[in-house]
């Protein structure tokens, strides 16, 4: 787009001002990834404290023991999954309606109430309230983190600055790991679980105030708004200056958000954005909050059958989520590969290659694996399987866990963004809650075996539909990408 005033933010060099946006926008993801992992290791805690050592936590136990226990498990594990679809799109609509920065901050607040109060809750019921006030924190993040890096970023860094936002869940996921392998080595079961919980305030607390004072981005001052000191004053906080003259054609009543009007006209991007994220948390979330229940039959409980003191019972624990947690220290890299090649390889073959060999490796393993009962085996080494397990989370986070993120917070235009990335995110998180409260029924009715297939499955529709109905952003300035026709008079240049 030759009249483009945003040329100057699009060829601006990387500065510290874009990686303090990385940091403030980055660390929602460091505690979304964190809770997902730290919620297996709590639910781990509690029901393995009474079935191997007999510990009761009154108000817990009761819940997730006995005939309702399948029931309460995949509640507790998908609550706050479910609140963050709600999250996702009520943010992402206010965000393209009010404005990105009228509610910057708020998600960030919402994520700190709802880890200190799960940390101090009663009973499990009031657990699963105060986990799902979390979810509509982590929803909310999505739509408007993503979108502000994004409308703040050059062209030549834009895929890795999101990308970068996305990879504290890289770091959230190692945190959970050591926070929640020694609060169990080192504390009463009743204390660790709440500690485990209540760490995921901390990190999110760090950046209310700074999420409060990110400027509104040039974008959305300049198009939605039609505010051009705004704008420049926006632009000029990542050290570039806006092409535009003081007078400013008035926005027009299209500029206005209207859900029909982004339904009619971008349906099909939807469909490529909204159901690749939909497929990739499918295996995702599947396979990483029960990651445990995965790897045990692999390798057997590592509990014995006559635990006689809580020292331990404690060991035993810490080893069992260890282990449980092995898959995303594999995983760890793969979100930094991509971030290292996004801008060069581009979003489109990274999702791609990255569905294509989670479907690969999925099926290796289902080909591979007997089960009878509750017990597996494999006709290769169970060491070579757990391998081939492991390296689907490389090749998730270096696929389609980055680019889905990344793809929907530059491919629809500015009055649309964030409502596009909220609506996309919001199918992945539906996905997840699918497929974390399904699980445990799962396990039961079908067995590991088919729910290999079946990953096996829908990571070959997420390649196709990447193929089919994404377009590739790299290189391009978020106006080319969207299509997007600017109302304004460019300054000469």
């Amino acid at each position: 787009m030759s009249n483009n005033p945003f040329k100057g933010i699009d060829n601006t060099k990387l500065n510290w001002n874009h990686i303090k946006i990385w940091y403030t926008a980055g660390m929602g993801f460091f505690t979304d990834a964190y809770d997902l992992l730290i919620i297996s290791y709590i639910l781990a805690v509690m029901i393995d404290a009474y079935k191997y050592y007999g510990f009761n936590m009154a108000g817990f136990t009761e819940y997730l023991i006995g005939n309702q226990a399948t029931f309460w498990t995949g509640l507790l594990a998908s609550s706050a999954i479910w609140t963050a679809i709600i999250g996702q799109l009520v943010f992402g609509y206010i965000g393209d309606r009010l404005g990105r920065k009228k509610v910057y901050g708020v998600e960030a607040s919402l994520l700190t109430a709802g880890a200190l109060l799960s940390a101090l809750s009663p009973n499990l019921p009031l657990l699963i309230l105060f986990r799902s006030i979390m979810g509509l924190g982590i929803g909310g993040d999505y739509p408007i983190s993503a979108t502000i890096m994004s409308e703040y970023s050059n062209v030549k860094d834009r895929g890795k600055l999101v990308a970068l936002v996305f990879s504290n869940q890289a770091l959230g996921s190692i945190a959970a790991l050591i926070v929640g392998v020694v609060a169990a080595l080192t504390l009463p079961p009743d204390i660790a679980w709440r500690v485990m919980a209540g760490f995921g305030a901390i990190p999110a607390a760090t950046v209310i105030y700074l999420r409060r004072k990110v400027p509104e981005t040039p974008r959305y001052s300049l198009i939605a708004k039609g505010d051009v000191e705004e704008a420049k004053k926006a632009a000029q906080f990542v050290g570039a200056n806006l092409q535009v003259k003081d007078s400013l054609k008035a926005p027009n009543s299209s500029t206005k958000l209207n859900i029909m009007t982004f339904l009619r006209n971008y349906s099909l991007l939807l469909i490529g954005t909204a159901g690749t994220w939909f497929i990739l948390d499918i295996a995702f979330y599947g396979t990483g909050v029960y990651s445990s229940s995965v790897i045990t039959p692999i390798f057997g409980s590592p509990f014995s059958s006559t635990i006689t003191s809580i020292t331990e019972f404690q060991s035993e624990l810490a080893k069992q989520l260890f282990i449980g947690g092995i898959p995303y220290l594999v995983g760890f890299p793969g979100y930094f590969t991509a971030v290292a090649l996004i801008d060069k390889l581009g979003r489109k073959l990274i999702q791609v290659q990255g569905f294509i060999v989670m479907g690969i490796l999925y099926g290796i393993v289902s080909l591979v694996l007997f089960q009878a009962g509750k017990s597996i085996s494999f006709t290769i080494p169970a060491t070579v399987a757990f391998i081939l397990y492991s390296l689907t989370f490389f090749f998730i986070d270096f696929g389609a866990n980055t680019t889905t993120f990344v793809i929907p917070s530059e491919v629809y235009p500015t009055k649309f963004r964030s409502t596009g990335h909220g609506i996309s995110a919001a199918s992945g998180k539906l996905g997840a809650a699918i497929t974390t409260y399904l699980f445990p029924s799962l396990v039961a009715s079908i067995g590991f075996r088919n729910i290999f297939v079946l990953l096996t499955a829908v990571s070959i529709i997420g390649a196709i539909l990447t193929i089919v109905l994404i377009p590739e952003p790299k290189m391009k300035s978020l106006e080319d990408v969207a299509k997007e026709e600017i109302q304004t008079e460019t300054e000469s240049e």
